[in-house]
């Protein structure tokens, strides 16, 4: 199955115009009718997932919000969602019939990610509002679309990945909060490096790579494979490129880098101020990674253009290593330090301002969300940087203002690759 631009769907307001909606209709959905986003607050939002796989079913319930429709283009993961949600929930094999639905607030999409950018964009312009899987998007090209189709179409977005907001984060045993209170505080110094790995605290999930030389086999009956490839050039069929082993595929996402890679960072960028802007440079040390299956890594360090460094460690050698260090102090696991009495210290300065982490909250107020489409974009292009310096197996140059590497044709061509006929973004 193959979607022609004319089958694209319209925004919001062309699907009023188009259907014979009466007034008893409008007085269910006061939300049409009563201003552009508007939401009484006895509202209860609804919401619709497309792809009910592993991550998507995980999702099912969250936020209060009752799930009115699915779409799968596996049939299996359909029927399994379907018996999940219950309550006549409508089903779909295209998500573009799914986004015609009148009923639907929040969309969630929660497909391998080479989809999350065709679909946020399509989405944003049925005038739905938006909760994605992390990574964003699976280019920095697709990226920039999203942002832009979120904001002319007056959409919330939500990236779905929390630390910066909420939960212990990774090794540290206090949420990021206090990390970029610390960071704030000065007490640290300036510039600061920031160590990713084992040692303090992440796992790669380096489990997450392609075989190579991959026989083709028979497409299963209740697969449909074609829109499952969606964007990505044609490759014959193998079960491990589907569903819970795409990951080790550059067409459809980038191992444990892509997987996890915003989970990491995304708090990383929001403690060093980083939400607007992007590293100016990216040093790879890996083996040369094959065409098609993502293999690992040793080491990848960013660099800011204030000399700030983000050290991606994926070997575990940064063991007793410090988390941040700056010239001036030393931050560890469990957010110990080596600034004599610290904490006290850290009192005397204000906390970070305060941000919508509750997706609801932002869809009813119409208030950016704490991880939004201008912020998620930056932390998945660190993401997207570091993939593109593997595949091409050197170290980059980046100009985080126009958003191209420099002097370099061949990852410029990675920021925007070819989609394969007739998808484009």
């Amino acid at each position: 199955m193959t979607f022609k631009k004319s089958q694209q769907p319209g925004s919001r307001r062309d699907f009023i115009k188009k259907s014979a909606v009466g007034v008893v209709a409008f007085t269910i959905v006061p939300r049409f009718v009563l201003g552009k986003g508007y939401l009484a607050p006895s509202d209860k939002l609804t919401k619709a997932v497309i792809g009910v796989g592993g991550m998507g079913r995980g999702h099912l319930v969250y936020e209060n919000t009752p799930v009115v429709a699915i779409c799968d283009v596996d049939k299996r993961h359909l029927a399994q969602g379907a018996a999940l949600v219950g309550n006549g929930v409508k089903t779909f094999g295209d998500y573009r019939e799914l986004l015609q639905l009148p009923e639907v607030d929040i969309v969630h999409i929660a497909t391998p990610p080479h989809w999350h950018g065709i679909i946020s964009v399509d989405a944003a312009k049925a005038g739905k509002d938006i909760w994605c899987e992390k990574p964003m998007t699976h280019t920095i090209g697709e990226g920039k679309r999203v942002i832009e189709a979120v904001q002319q179409h007056g959409r919330m977005f939500r990236l779905n990945t929390w630390f910066r907001f909420k939960d212990v984060f990774y090794g540290m045993n206090v949420q990021a909060k206090p990390i970029k209170k610390l960071v704030d505080s000065g007490l640290l110094g300036w510039p600061l490096k920031v160590r990713v790995g084992k040692g303090t605290g992440f796992d790669w999930k380096f489990y997450w790579v392609g075989k190579e030389n991959l026989e083709p086999q028979p497409v299963p009956p209740e697969l449909d494979y074609d829109t499952w490839l969606g964007p990505a050039q044609y490759k014959p069929y193998h079960i491990h490129r589907t569903h819970q082993t795409f990951r080790g595929y550059w067409d459809y996402d980038g191992g444990g880098l892509s997987d996890m890679g915003q989970h990491y960072m995304d708090p990383v960028q929001y403690f060093l101020n980083k939400d607007d802007t992007s590293p100016i440079s990216v040093e790879i040390d890996a083996p040369q990674q094959h065409p098609d299956a993502v293999g690992t890594w040793r080491k990848i360090t960013y660099t800011y253009a204030d000399g700030c460094q983000i050290i991606l460690d994926g070997e575990g050698k940064e063991e007793n290593m410090p988390y941040i260090e700056g010239p001036k102090g030393k931050l560890y696991p469990g957010f110990k330090s080596d600034i004599p009495d610290m904490e006290r210290k850290l009192a005397a300065f204000p906390d970070p301002a305060p941000q919508i982490t509750t997706f609801t909250e932002s869809v009813k107020t119409r208030q950016k969300f704490a991880l939004n489409e201008e912020n998620g974009f930056r932390s998945c292009t660190i993401v997207n940087m570091g993939l593109i310096a593997l595949r091409l197996g050197r170290s980059l140059k980046f100009d985080p203002i126009k958003l191209e590497f420099i002097d370099d044709d061949a990852a410029n061509r990675l920021i925007n690759p070819t989609m394969r006929a007739p998808f484009s973004i």
